[in-house]
């Protein structure tokens, strides 16, 4: 499985330190709210909000350098639109590495 990094982050901010601790704090953030809207809407059934939680949090994927997993949840928010959860545990596997990752940060 692939890690978490801050690698575009890195691209992004340049030299400017400032704007680097700025994309962090807000992931630090952000994160852990859609996170967890996210799972209230997966305890709800209402696979169509959960959808719209995945799209939104496949930029935060995007955004730690996770290539590869954002086709995964890209795929899965397909799946939550035609009410299937095929992927959901590695869905959910991917958010505790970024969740995590970021924490440490």
């Amino acid at each position: 499985m692939e890690q978490p990094n801050t690698s575009y982050i890195d691209q992004l901010s340049g030299d400017n330190i400032e704007f680097k601790k700025k994309m962090i704090g807000i992931l630090k953030r952000e994160l852990p709210e859609e996170i967890e809207t996210y799972q209230n809407q997966m305890k709800s059934n209402n696979f169509l909000l959960a959808a719209q939680s995945v799209h939104k949090l496949k930029h935060k994927v995007s955004i730690l350098g996770l290539e590869k997993s954002y086709y995964l949840a890209e795929t899965f928010e397909e799946n939550l639109k035609n009410n299937a959860t095929d992927l959901q545990t590695d869905f959910e596997t991917l958010l505790k590495a970024m969740h995590k990752f970021v924490e440490a940060l």
